[in-house]
């Protein structure tokens, strides 16, 4: 919102704004690592690879995924506050350790397990434990308070989710827990090999190969007992290895939201924890080395250069809706996020064929595809196909019963084919769902006030409708002759004639001739006593 304030609709300004976040998280995250293990090299190395790794490329270039780079900053932050905390306990400290960590979980909910994060911490490098139980009772006491933010933050989130691009409800926990498992390895294989990125990636449902799923089941096993079993020689190991595996749990898909296997932008802040275990890991195992730092930092400059262009070529796909679905397609052709996609911009630059053709492919490989459903219903109605766009309305709506667009896009459908019956209908079922759609409460109005059948008008309803759509949407020419409409219909003629000159007045004001003549008409009929039931039903 501030970001519209000052920069209005111009994207470069915006993504200035997340790869300013973005700088000051790498920034932070070195600063915060230097002050817990006094490493400057290793800490600097971490960072940069934070900064400029290419799975991070969808955090910072996609605006409306500023969430990310916002909660990166504040996650920083709060370990930096941690860190201070630690070095020198105060009830001041610990509050602002809650406040950065409360702003956090206000950004991005998947900051939840940050109170885990700082227990491992407390293990390495911070040297906490102790060998007692009670030193460990008392850290797990300390956190208390950060847990109870959390817990309040996934009670939030559950409440509030909302639907995403379609059922996910229907996807067997089975199927959710496999892909989860296959996902923590897959992250990491990019977090090596970050090629053939994507906006979307397919779930794989029952698809995945036995053997991928058991090579990948035995791997992790393998790891997390390894790290177990070397935590006192290399504790690194341990904390990075769960680090990873506990900040990507939230978002590993076995509460699933969406349809997507994996998401690039998932392991902004998860993967540090690797990159820490594996700098550490390679910092000592070459501690005897003579050459160790002309042989490191040679490393470290081409890791770096590699990864820089490996993420300047991935923002390239990033530079537009168009490039970016386009790509998608060539990495994963079978994708009908991709496709609706695609087809959406090219709907709107008037491309309606090969929209069309693009939305029936979607969901010729995914039926269940809500916005592809909605889209390809905009764009035959746009070539006045009228059943088969409804068609197409009523499964998007059989789909996602509470998408109010859909119903009024339905609604006002119906209306022009004149089944008022199953327009009226539609525009309910959105009011069911938002009461004070001003929308639907106007087209509604509209036709309870001037359908030429008396079956259907309800006049006081009318005017109760209107008056809601004045107070949900604000007042313009339209919703006035809507109002007029019903106060004409309740013989409440003067005020109609009033409600239409107002609406006069404000048409004349944006240029509109052709809305101030048609209310000009409209105030002359109830000038006489006459209604609006002759009137074309839709307007």
């Amino acid at each position: 919102m501030l970001d519209c304030q000052l920069f209005g609709l111009q994207p470069g300004w915006h993504h200035f704004v997340n790869v300013l976040l973005h700088s000051a998280g790498a920034v932070l995250l070195f600063l915060a690592l230097q002050q817990m293990t006094g490493a400057l090299w290793p800490s600097a190395f971490v960072a940069a690879v934070f900064a400029i790794h290419p799975l991070h490329v969808e955090s910072v270039a996609w605006i409306a995924e500023r969430k990310d780079v916002l909660s990166g900053v504040f996650f920083m932050l709060t370990l930096l506050a941690y860190v201070r905390y630690v070095h020198e306990p105060a009830i001041g400290r610990y509050v602002t350790i809650s406040i950065l960590f409360g702003c956090g979980l206000l950004s991005k909910s998947m900051l939840v397990t940050l109170p885990i994060v700082l227990l491992f911490l407390d293990y390495w490098p911070l040297d906490r434990f102790g060998d007692s139980r009670s030193t460990i009772t008392k850290l797990f006491a300390e956190k208390i308070p950060l847990f109870a933010l959390s817990i309040g933050s996934c009670l939030a989130t559950l409440l509030a989710q909302n639907f995403a691009l379609g059922s996910t409800e229907h996807l067997p926990l089975k199927w959710r827990i496999t892909n989860a498992i296959v996902t923590y390895l897959d992250y990491i294989w990019q977090m090596f090999w970050p090629v053939d990125l994507v906006p979307f990636y397919i779930h794989p449902e029952n698809r995945l190969p036995i053997p991928h799923l058991l090579v990948s089941a035995i791997i992790l096993v393998a790891t997390t007992g390894i790290a177990f079993a070397r935590r006192r020689k290399n504790p690194y190991i341990l904390v990075g290895w769960f680090w990873y595996i506990v900040m990507l749990t939230p978002v590993i898909g076995i509460i699933q939201v969406g349809l997507q296997g994996r998401a690039d932008r998932y392991t902004y802040l998860p993967q540090i924890g690797l990159y820490i275990a594996l700098v550490w890991l390679i910092r000592d195992l070459m501690k005897s080395w003579r050459q160790r730092e002309i042989v490191l930092g040679a490393a470290a400059a081409i890791v770096l250069c590699g990864l820089s262009i490996l993420s300047w070529k991935q923002t390239t796909h990033w530079r537009d809706t168009e490039t970016l679905w386009s790509h998608a397609l060539t990495i994963t052709p079978d994708s009908d996020v991709a496709h609706a996609g695609l087809a959406g911009i090219l709907l709107v630059r008037g491309q309606t064929d090969a929209a069309i053709w693009h939305y029936e492919r979607a969901l010729s490989l995914r039926d269940g595809n809500v916005a592809a459903h909605y889209g390809l219903a905009i764009a035959l109605a746009q070539e006045r196909k009228v059943d088969p766009a409804i068609a197409h309305f009523q499964k998007a709506l059989s789909i996602q019963p509470d998408n109010i667009q859909v119903s009024n896009y339905l609604g006002a459908l119906f209306a022009n084919k004149g089944e008022l019956s199953s327009a009226i209908a539609a525009w309910r079922q959105t009011l069911s769902f938002d009461a004070d759609n001003a929308d639907a409460a106007g087209s509604l109005a509209w036709v309870l006030a001037t359908a030429s059948d008396a079956e259907f008008r309800d006049g006081q309803e009318a005017i109760k409708l209107a008056q809601r759509a004045i107070r949900s949407g604000g007042e313009n020419p339209i919703v006035l002759r809507t109002l007029a409409a019903a106060l004409a219909e309740n013989n409440r003629f003067t005020e109609a004639v009033e409600a239409v000159e107002r609406g006069e007045r404000m048409a004349d004001a944006a240029g509109d001739s052709d809305m101030a003549d048609n209310l000009r008409r409209c105030a002359e009929l109830f000038r006489h006593g006459e209604q609006l039931h002759s009137t074309q039903v839709s307007h």
